[in-house]
């Protein structure tokens, strides 16, 4: 591989980097809404607890732990790896 292609390859894994970061950004943000969301959950008084807006509120919950676990489950360092493969 020429040297032009490994500069842009390693441009490429810059950029990687920067994205796993945001992500790691976004996976926090999400975690904080969801521990927020959580809370708001298990202060409702016990009359609510089993209603409609908890079970919605619990259905957020969860939607949010989905979301969670697919922003963590993005493996950026093994393409980064490949990459740095790529380009030896």
């Amino acid at each position: 591989m020429n040297r032009e292609r490994r500069k842009q390859i390693a441009a490429a894994r810059e950029k990687i980097e920067g994205i796993a970061t945001d992500i790691q950004a976004v996976i926090e943000a999400l975690q904080e809404i969801r521990d927020d969301e959580e809370s708001a959950r298990e202060s409702l008084p016990p009359s609510l607890q089993e209603g409609e807006r908890a079970q919605q509120m619990q259905e957020s919950i969860e939607a949010l732990e989905d979301a969670i676990g697919t922003l963590e489950s993005f493996d950026l360092e093994d393409i980064g790896e490949t990459l740095e493969r790529a380009a030896a």
